[in-house]
């Protein structure tokens, strides 16, 4: 899984600190086990030895992850079992760490993990998968030759391979136990909402407006007690009652057209 890169090259790192040029280690010059050959591959193409020792933090970083991680699919490997093929990549390279894990997870070894590969791995328990793919790795490392001398290399190293495979089978059961991540949980803090403010300018246009709807108003409760007053009067005054009542209509017409022309009014000016 991608959330355990960090965590996997803490651990490989512990592995592999320091300065090494010993002439029977095949890979090399190595820093922090990066070798000459691929700090010049990915950092520095015309890198030397000294170039190497002074590799930044954020440059084994990335080629670790470049190189390795990325080569062995860590990300869509179960837990643990990402971490045991990627300190099988850094040690002794990305094809045999895939070779090996298609052993064991009885899929077709080529070297290359594709969708079957990673489906077979999958299928089997991580702990069962980590068990047999430490030792099928030590199996190698006992059988391991220099290219050069045709020597084994155990005698050299088998000690330190030794305690690193089982620094590396205790770690990475381990991480195969770790819960996976719970989705982070979502709560919703109510915000408060200001409330609107009338703007100074909207307001000022209101009130001018309201002088003169105001008068409408007061107009409009004159007609009202005027028909008041008719209603009490007798059916002779029915004449008067009409004229009264047409000037009423008048009224509410012209209140309802000021009304909207304002407001018309209003918005066009605060617009501006």
């Amino acid at each position: 899984m991608d959330r355990n890169f960090a965590r996997a090259l803490t651990l490989v790192l512990k592995s592999e600190s320091g300065w090494s040029d010993n002439p029977a280690d095949p890979g090399g010059a190595t820093m922090k086990g990066v070798t000459l050959a691929t700090f010049r591959a990915y950092i520095k193409p015309a890198g030397t030895k000294a170039d190497l020792k002074a590799i930044t933090d954020a440059q084994i970083a990335t080629v670790y992850r470049r190189q390795f991680w990325d080569a062995v699919h860590g990300s869509e490997l179960p837990g643990g079992v990402d971490y045991a093929a990627f300190d099988f990549a850094v040690n002794s390279g990305p094809k045999r760490a895939a070779e090996y894990l298609q052993r064991v997870a009885g899929a077709r070894v080529d070297g290359r993990l594709g969708p079957d590969s990673l489906k077979a791995i999958g299928a089997k328990p991580a702990g069962v998968i980590i068990d047999a793919y430490c030792d099928a790795r030590l199996g190698f490392m006992r059988r391991a030759k220099n290219k050069k001398t045709g020597k084994l290399l155990w005698p050299t190293f088998g000690k330190g391979w030794t305690a690193r495979m089982a620094a590396v089978r205790r770690d990475a059961m381990l991480i195969s136990a770790l819960p996976a991540s719970p989705p982070p949980i979502r709560v919703e803090v109510p915000v408060e909402v200001p409330k609107p403010v009338v703007p100074e300018k909207v307001e000022q246009k209101v009130k001018e407006k309201s002088g003169f709807l105001s008068w409408l108003t007061g107009l409009f409760g004159s007609g009202a007690l005027g028909l008041g007053w008719l209603a009490g009067i007798d059916w002779k005054a029915v004449l008067a009652g009409g004229g009264v009542l047409l000037v009423f209509i008048l009224i509410l017409l012209l209140l309802r057209s000021q009304i909207v022309a304002a407001v018309r009014q209003i918005k066009a000016e605060v617009a501006e």
